[in-house]
């Protein structure tokens, strides 16, 4: 089928080579010409595994542009997977979505549908299809539908390819025939909904598991303070076939693209509906919490941070991904700037867009272990596969002080505690101290 896919950010770039991959004919559309520049010369513009791969292998199904013109023209479905960014009051800012539908409907020549992937409040996919429909005034038929995006950044691909459900939520037979024939190579669980529970489908998915990571860090704070194991909790609870054993994993919050912007714009919604989601702000106001927690933990060994020789490992929001979006680090760091800390960090990706946001008051390193030395303190914030691996030892080794407080529970404590020298600080578990 002829596809045009409107924004190239993880979204709609991902489902556009995606679909190039099981053979259509893809489009992918972008305001941005130095992005577009960029991936006509055959490169990706985001760090996402497998990604650069299947756009080189699709490239003759892949065309980039920014004349969506000719990109609207003669296609049979487009997708608009441009962002949907939080607005101060916590709703959705939907400008880019009805921009896109302006395009659409001034350029299209056919029938077609429109495929909403951006993640959007429920109504939003009837608001485009009135809006689009009144544009055209009757020169073409428009359908709309909805059809949410389920990955994750750093598993994008994977999870594109190999979905754990398809949702398509559509109001006539013509855009769910479209949409069936579309997705016809996946084996997947397909879920034909109406609009609107589609919308809803995603908004309850992805606030579930923001309510599950928040419930597994309240637990772990607990279990500090009472003298539990929130590694071995989990794991108990994770046997439990109705728990499972995902996102049990506790830390220093959530974030990326999806879970901050999500939760803030259900409970927004509901707000306005005259209802409230308790359980929703409630998990808000604990992952805003538990990103200060490396603080809080750190000024128990430091009174002053005044300059203090600070090491920092990862400054993405999750391994994987070179997205910065609501990362903890975000928070930490420049709290630690402002405590006049001297400050060097590692992130094998994420370098280049975490200085665009924090220009000054940190030493970038090119490995962990200059990251490390002379260091009073190391802070932890993602768990890359290169910390995972690090040996414990290292810390000893390198750092002046070897204080580490791991946001990630990166290391196993039995491991830790062989370690002579060390002060050990993590996430809902004992402090492990072997300095004597």
């Amino acid at each position: 089928m002829k596809v045009a896919v409107a924004g190239t950010g993880y979204v709609g770039l991902v489902t556009g080579v995606c679909l190039a991959e099981n053979g259509h004919e893809v489009t992918c559309v972008d305001v941005d010409e130095n992005k577009i520049k960029m991936m006509q010369e055959g490169k990706a513009p985001i760090y996402e595994p497998g990604l650069q791969e299947l756009m080189t292998k699709n490239s003759e199904r892949l065309k980039f542009t920014t004349d969506h013109v000719s990109a609207y023209r003669d296609a049979e479905v487009i997708f608009i997977g441009v962002g949907t960014p939080e607005k101060k009051d916590g709703s959705a800012n939907l400008s880019y979505v009805f921009a896109v539908a302006d395009q659409i409907a001034d350029s299209v020549q056919n029938e077609c549908v429109v495929v909403v992937k951006s993640t959007v409040p429920i109504g939003t996919n009837d608001r485009v299809e009135a809006a689009v429909n009144e544009r055209c005034a009757g020169r073409v038929k428009i359908h709309v539908a909805s059809n949410p995006e389920f990955l994750a950044q750093g598993t994008a691909v994977r999870d594109t390819l190999h979905s754990s459900r398809i949702v398509i939520g559509v109001e006539d037979d013509f855009a769910k025939d479209r949409l069936l024939q579309l997705y016809s190579w996946s084996d997947a669980p397909m879920v034909v909904t109406n609009r609107r529970s589609a919308e809803m489908i995603k908004y309850a998915s992805n606030d579930f598991l923001a309510l599950k990571i928040s419930y597994i860090n309240e637990i772990a704070n607990l279990c500090e303070a009472i003298g539990a194991d929130i590694k071995d909790v989990a794991k108990g609870m994770s046997y439990d076939s109705r728990i499972g054993d995902k996102f049990l994993n506790a830390g220093i919050g959530y974030g990326g693209s999806c879970f901050p912007k999500d939760t803030k714009a259900l409970s927004w919604l509901a707000t306005f509906n005259d209802h409230e989601i308790k359980t929703v702000k409630a998990a808000i106001e604990v992952n805003e919490n538990q990103k200060l927690l490396p603080i809080k933990k750190a000024r128990r060994y430091f009174n002053d941070l005044r300059g203090i020789n600070v090491a920092v490992l990862g400054l993405t929001f999750k391994p994987g991904t070179d997205d910065l979006r609501e990362a903890p680090s975000l928070v930490t760091v420049p709290v630690l700037i402002d405590d006049g800390a001297k400050i060097r960090a590692w992130d094998p990706v994420g370098v280049s867009n975490f200085k665009k946001q924090v220009p000054e008051g940190v030493t970038y390193c090119d490995s962990i272990e200059e990251t490390l030395k002379g260091a009073d303190i190391c802070f932890i914030f993602t768990e890359w596969k290169d910390v995972l691996e690090l040996d414990p030892g290292m810390f000893v080794k390198l750092m002046n002080n070897p204080i580490v407080v791991d946001g990630r529970n990166c290391f196993d404590v039995e491991k830790i505690a062989s370690v002579k020298g060390l002060v050990y600080d993590s996430i809902g578990r004992a402090v492990i101290d072997t300095r004597s």
